[in-house]
């Protein structure tokens, strides 16, 4: 059994591998809770995850990546034997660094794997899969690469920021996929909290908070629906909401203007003639 530890900006990489003529049992837990995700390379050895009274089993972990959260009272066992090894690499941070996490790492493990941010339990398993061939052939040089030193680092580094965006790419992906529906129905109702509060708009926060997303994520999403951020598709319906109450004659420039939200004539004005191409005053 070799067990590696390599610390890499505010990431933990722990690197395992171990081959038996007999079938061995080796175990470990962290220090301290982390955040993590084992990707688990050809060896196909048995994994049991126990925490309190309750066990977890995996029996077939070739190509598996598992996230999943874990305090010191949990205990990961590996069976290796001859038939089984273990090849697995676990990359893992303290929840306290997220944020310092560096290329926006932190951001997407609250964003994808946001149950694991907020533990309930000792365990908390986030979302489970296995691997494509181009995972499969990053987490494969780690165990046959022939580097020492500061050129060993160099490459470490690079494959583990290539194999994290793989896998959070995946997880996108699947996310998607998995809830589309869903996302299409709470960003309508987005839309919908908009046009009903058209003079006294929620903040981002709050209109996050009412459908159940991060804001992070109804950002990208509303976006990727709509066409436009959250506040340029709001300032688009104003503006249009507007523009029919002066044609029709229902309001004067000054009282649709207050109508959608605008306390400034000549913001309102402004937004107007950049949106239609003439100023309030000269619609007939």
């Amino acid at each position: 059994m070799t067990r590696d530890f390599i610390h890499i900006n505010d990431f933990i990489i722990l690197v395992e591998e171990a081959y038996s003529t007999k079938i061995e049992v080796d175990s470990c837990r962290f220090d301290e809770p982390i955040v993590g995700v084992a990707f688990y390379g050809s060896g196909n050895v048995n994994l049991a995850v126990k925490y309190g009274q309750d066990q977890k089993d995996f029996e077939y972990t070739k190509g598996l990546s598992l996230s999943f959260y874990a305090d010191e009272h949990v205990e990961f066992e590996h069976t290796v034997s001859p038939n089984k090894s273990l090849k697995c690499i676990v990359v893992a941070t303290k929840l306290s660094n997220l944020e310092q996490l560096p290329n926006e790492e932190g951001e997407l493990f609250s964003d994808l794997l946001h149950e694991l941010v907020k533990p309930k339990d000792s365990y908390v398993e986030g979302p489970c899969f296995y691997m494509t061939p181009e995972m499969e052939s990053i987490l494969e040089a780690f165990f046959t690469n022939n580097y020492s030193g500061k050129t060993k680092m160099m490459f470490f580094r690079s494959q583990i920021t290539a194999l994290l965006s793989h896998f959070f790419g995946q997880l996108a992906i699947k996310q998607e996929e998995a809830s589309k529906p869903q996302h299409r129905k709470q960003l309508n109702k987005a839309k919908d909290i908009l046009l009903e509060n058209l003079d006294n708009p929620p903040s981002l926060s709050e209109l996050s908070k009412a459908i159940g997303f991060n804001t992070t994520r109804l950002k990208r999403e509303f976006k990727a629906i709509f066409g436009v951020p959250v506040f340029k598709y709001l300032q688009n319906e104003r503006l249009a909401s507007a523009h029919k109450l002066i044609s029709d004659k229902e309001a004067t420039v000054q009282e649709a203007a207050w109508q959608v939200g605008y306390d400034s004539l000549s913001s309102f004005s402004n937004a107007f003639v950049k949106k239609f191409g003439y100023r309030p005053s000269q619609i007939k």
